[in-house]
């Protein structure tokens, strides 16, 4: 039983940790298209 607890916090961190870095791919992608923009109307 301690087993299966223990793959399961592992599994629930790595799916944490993967979030993450999604969610700060994103914000560079939506940053990178702002300046884009920006440098375009200059």
């Amino acid at each position: 039983m301690k087993k299966l607890i223990f793959v399961l916090l592992v599994v629930v961190q790595g799916i944490s940790l993967s979030a993450c870095n999604t969610v700060q791919g994103v914000g560079k992608d939506i940053s990178k298209g702002g300046q884009a923009i920006e440098n375009s109307a200059k």
